[in-house]
């Protein structure tokens, strides 16, 4: 079997990244930690007229109609470009909450532990909750994450259960690009930061800890593809299990290769990993994940 994306999904993923890159660089990502929105309407508009919410839904309901393996590089490329916003439960949502496909509406979930709930202040609708209960009160939270705004809920009425396993693997996805990216930025650092004459990436240290970082990205990249095209819950959480360990090892391992300017206000690379603990936490927790796996180990060897 030839595991590899077709000449379709290439596209699509080059689209995408095209789109983002003119869209959503670097100056408008630091923008953003400026201002504290993180949702911008204009942008979640354009990401509705370009099919991102969109895509899995049917053409017949005015989707593009394609599957979870083309939305797994679609969100790949959004976790490298550290996109904010409740992109998953958006995309969840399409077909379900009127203007969510159309990128006119934001849609958030109850998918944190301890009664959190991400971006409720800038959203229109929470996913599974009933339309006539409203938007439910929440008292703000300090996040780790300057763009992933947090709130507090007494009760959590919504029932995702039934888009638990995608939303899942979608935000493995988003860890996995965000992985990726860090590579690229480690990488990159170290053949332009010179120590004792010569490039940092010459040492044996900083080229093991790339080569490290570049393997649990991949695998985690091959495990979340895989879980794409069986939709299996186990592998799912494998790949999400996998994918958080990517991406926040490899955020640390990026910080550690930059040295004390990775740890400085004007780097990005302490967004990613502030992006990563935050993702670690939703659709499936690495506690979640490991008691799946092993429950499904159990039943196998029964």
């Amino acid at each position: 079997m030839h595991f590899q994306p077709t000449e379709e999904q290439r596209d699509l993923r080059a689209g995408v990244r095209e789109l983002l890159a003119g869209r959503y660089g670097r100056e408008a990502l630091r923008a953003s930690v400026d201002t504290g929105v993180a949702v911008d309407r204009g942008l979640w508009r354009e990401l509705g007229e370009a099919g991102f919410f969109a895509l899995r839904l049917p053409e017949s309901a005015g989707g593009v109609g394609l599957g979870l393996p083309e939305a797994v590089l679609v969100f790949e490329e959004a976790g490298r470009a550290l996109l904010p916003g409740p992109l998953v439960a958006t995309h969840l949502a399409a077909g379900v909450v009127p203007g969510a496909a159309a990128g006119t509406a934001v849609v958030t979930a109850f998918d944190l532990a301890g009664g959190l709930v991400a971006h409720l202040g800038e959203a229109d609708a929470v996913l599974g909750e009933p339309g006539a209960q409203g938007m439910p009160a929440g008292s703000p939270v300090r996040s780790v994450d300057p763009l992933t705004p947090l709130h507090r809920v007494e009760s959590l009425p919504g029932d995702v259960s039934q888009y638990r396993s995608a939303g899942a693997l979608l935000t493995a996805a988003l860890q996995v690009g965000s992985a990726l990216r860090t590579v690229e930025l480690a990488v990159r650092y170290a053949g332009e930061r010179e120590q004792f004459g010569q490039p940092i990436g010459a040492f044996q240290a900083v080229k093991h800890l790339c080569a490290r970082m570049l393997v649990r990205a991949e695998v985690a990249r091959t495990a979340v593809y895989a879980a794409a095209v069986t939709g299996n819950p186990g592998e799912v959480a494998a790949a999400k299990l996998l994918a958080d360990e990517a991406a926040v090892r490899g955020a640390r391992d990026c910080l550690q290769v930059h040295g004390g300017m990775g740890f400085t206000w004007e780097a990005d690379v302490h967004l990613h990993l502030k992006r990563a603990w935050v993702r670690a936490e939703q659709w499936c927790t690495a506690g979640e994940a490991e008691e799946l796996l092993a429950a499904e180990l159990l039943d196998s060897a029964a």
